[in-house]
């Protein structure tokens, strides 16, 4: 899963970003209002850690743009403003949690899980499709049919859960690039060709009929 942390403070947003990362998170940061709502825009993330006093644009007008144009990524709002005004204020303007500074970052992270586990009612532990069976928290992929498993490998397990969670869709490189390395990555098509071939050899390995087809000019799809 992706999360973004919008946060001018520097040091405290690699703090976080950091302790997501330890929590097996893709984390990228913005460090101002209006690279923050630029990113967030791309509705790519799961979840958005927002500070209110940002440079440039603030944080509740962040939220405000999010809302009207139905990102649908859980929000926790991040700010010395303790009042109740101001909690009610984004509560009332969509924000799915509110925490105020100083905190235990602790509990910053124990938030963060609560609201991913939540999100869409529930987050599944097991990924289904066809015959294959991905366990979210072990990284371990199962042939239905054979019973047959294989260890995925953590680039390609991420690559695997984004086309297991849009199936028999297709997306485009640049909507793979984003969502698996991130909005400012550098990464090449050769290599993604390289990271899908790998995918599909254990795919085929556990004797899975799944295949990720290649959609002429458009991207990629999973289909059975």
């Amino acid at each position: 899963m992706r999360i973004l942390v919008v946060e001018d403070e520097e040091t405290l947003a690699d703090i976080i970003a950091t302790k997501l990362r330890q929590e097996k998170y893709e984390v990228d940061i913005c460090f101002d209002g209006e690279d923050g709502l630029y990113n967030a825009m791309t509705n790519i993330y799961d979840l958005i850690i927002l500070d209110i006093m940002l440079p440039k644009t603030n944080g509740l007008t962040i939220l405000e743009e999010l809302k009207e144009n139905d990102i649908n990524a859980k929000i926790i709002m991040l700010t010395a403003k303790s009042g109740l005004d101001d909690k009610l204020s984004c509560f009332e303007t969509g924000a799915d949690d509110y925490v105020t500074k100083p905190f235990h970052i602790e509990e910053l992270i124990a938030r963060v899980n609560a609201q991913l586990r939540n999100k869409n009612n529930k987050i599944k532990d097991i990924l289904e499709y066809q015959d294959l069976s991905l366990n979210i928290r072990t990284s371990i992929l199962t042939c239905t049919t054979t019973k047959e498993t294989i260890n995925i490998p953590y680039r390609e397990f991420l690559l695997l859960e984004y086309f297991m969670n849009n199936r028999e869709q297709i997306i485009s490189k640049e909507q793979i690039y984003d969502k698996v390395w991130g909005i400012d990555n550098d990464f090449e098509s050769n290599n993604l060709e390289a990271y899908l071939s790998f995918l599909r050899k254990k795919i085929k390995i556990i004797g899975s009929k799944v295949n990720i087809k290649a959609v002429r000019n458009l991207g990629y799809k999973m289909e059975g």
